[in-house]
Order: structure tokens, then sequence, then C-alpha cells
């Protein structure tokens, strides 16, 4: 069986409630993470340990606190009051968890279940071949350009739109807006970066991303980042399994093959 995680965020213990309660085999299933693996909750260093050493038995893919820790890693950026990261920092393993974060990718889909995770979102005009591409164009970069040069773009909020002639760090970034953060857009297609609430309390003017016109309708979309969402899109083929266990909430799992969900209350 396939089961995709919501954001764990540090909360390893949640996570092992998790694994026990829907029976995880090592043997048999493979885990799909939704990114943002560690921040804000107290055990970063353990859930990226975790998840390193099972292997070919997961799938992960990248969300903005996982950059953040890249960033902080190469002093880029400077530690918010709030991240609980310095167990990674200086861990004896660091250099070798970092490295493994970076080849992580941006975007996994599997072509037998039809199911395509992110830890946001995906442009509405890119179908999936060009949202593969993509997000490999970023990986690429991520992998092979050195974080001092590549962690300052992982921040700022333009371009706000997608454009096939963006270039250069520009292009980069607008690629991770899209994958790693984007909730609302405008009507006109804009992104607007600011805005955490759920629908309900959503401004008139903004729209979820995956309500808008979007090319790829087909899909079955798994992600994550916004807790406030707490897994209700009212979407077909949409699922949102960031229920916010680091808010004190739940840690949700989805198995992909019939959509069932499992949660654990979360004890922060």
């Amino acid at each position: 069986m396939n089961y995709a995680i919501g954001d764990i965020q540090g909360c390893f213990d949640a996570l092992k409630r998790l694994l026990e309660h829907i029976h995880f085999d090592h043997k048999k299933d493979i885990l799909w993470f939704v990114g943002d693996l560690v921040n804000r909750g107290p055990q970063s260093l353990e859930t990226l340990r975790f998840i390193k050493n099972l292997g070919p038995k997961h799938h992960t893919v990248l969300g903005n606190h996982d950059l953040h820790l890249l960033a902080v890693s190469a002093g880029v950026r400077a530690p918010q009051p709030k991240d609980t990261l310095d167990d990674i920092l200086n861990a004896p393993d660091r250099d070798e968890l970092l490295t493994w974060l970076t080849h992580q990718p941006f975007l996994y889909h599997d072509e037998r279940l039809n199911f395509t995770m992110m830890h946001a979102g995906l442009a509405p005009m890119w179908d999936l071949e060009k949202a593969k591409a993509l997000a490999k164009e970023a990986e690429t970069i991520l992998q092979t350009v050195p974080l001092k040069e590549c962690c300052p773009h992982f921040y700022g909020n333009q371009p706000d739109r997608w454009n096939d002639n963006l270039q250069g760090w520009d292009r980069f970034r607008c690629i991770l807006i899209y994958l790693t953060r984007i909730r609302f857009c405008y009507a006109d297609g804009r992104i607007e970066c600011q805005t955490k609430t759920n629908l309900l309390d959503a401004p008139a003017d903004l729209v979820p991303w995956f309500q808008m016109p979007r090319a790829n309708r087909d899909l079955n979309l798994v992600f994550g980042h916004w807790s406030a969402l707490n897994g209700v899109t009212n979407t077909p083929k949409t699922y949102a399994l960031d229920t916010g266990c680091v808010w004190g909430n739940q840690l949700t799992a989805m198995r992909l093959e019939d959509q069932k969900r499992f949660s654990v209350e979360s004890t922060l």
C-alpha cells in the first residue's frame, strides 16, 4: 500500500504513532511525504534520519521549511525565533543529511496510481509534462549550484505569475513559489502569497490555486502546506494532507489506493 503523509515539521513522535495506526509494513508499504519534514516541532533531526533511512520505501518532496533549513545551514538566512533546527545543524551527520535533502525532488508522479505530489501546488497553466520538466529544472539548480548562491532565491514573492519567457533566478523563484508556497491566486492568475486562511474565511477576490481553471484536471493531486484547510478542498481529485500537527491538531495519512484517511492527535 501507498500512504501519503501530511506535514510532519519535526513531530516525530506523532509520525511513529501514525505508522503504528496504519500498521506500516516496511516490506510491503511505501510512504509518501508531502514536504516540510522539519522545523517548529521538537524532533526535526529524528524525522530526517528516519525518512532518509527508509531508502526506497519512501517518496519525499521538498517544502518551504526544508528549503529554509538549507538556507540557514548555508548562512544565507538567519534562524527565525520559532525555528527548531539546531539539532540538525549541530549533528555529526549534518552534512550527510543536508546532502540527502538537496537531492529530494520538488514533484513526484506515479503513473500507475495516477497521483502527483508536491508540497504546495501547481501553476494552473502547467500540464503534467511541463510541471515535471520545471520541477526537474529547479532540482538541477539546487543540486548543482552552491547553496550560498542558490538559497537567496528561495525567498520573495515575484514573479507572481508564470511566463514561459522567464529566465534566470526569476524563473527559478517562480517555479518554487508554485511548488512550495502557493495557496491563493487572484482571478487573473496572479499569485497571492500572504493569506493563509481556510476557504470560508478567504477574501472574495482570492481563489484557491486548485479551483483555478487549469490544465491538469485529470490529475489526482496530493499536497500539504495549507494547515488551515484541515484536509478540506471541496474540489475533486485534490487531497490536502496538512492537518496542523505542529499546531497541536493532527497528523494525517491517506492510503492512495482507496483515499481512506488515518489521523492521530498531536501531543504538542
